[in-house]
């Protein structure tokens, strides 16, 4: 059986408690988090995770909120103004 598209990774970025970082990212990994970067002074956290364990992560004492990592595409800069 193959599994859903819900379920694939998905890149996401927390704000989190800056008070409690560490223990804060580790509880993110127990939570299924794989972490890609991290910005201990300004208290955020970039990583993927299953789309099915976002719930989870959310419920993790310390994350403020989870947003979904989005990329933005701009025109060149010789394009017309639309």
């Amino acid at each position: 059986m193959s599994e859903s598209p819900s379920s694939g990774p998905v890149g996401v970025i927390l704000s989190v408690d800056p008070d409690r970082f560490a223990e804060v990212v580790e509880a993110a990994r127990g939570a299924g988090l794989t972490v890609t970067g991290e910005q201990a002074i300004l208290g955020t956290l970039s990583g993927t995770i299953a789309e099915d364990r976002i719930p989870a992560l959310k419920a993790v004492a310390g994350i403020e909120s989870v947003d979904r990592d989005r990329t933005v595409h701009l025109p060149p800069p010789d394009a017309p103004i639309q």
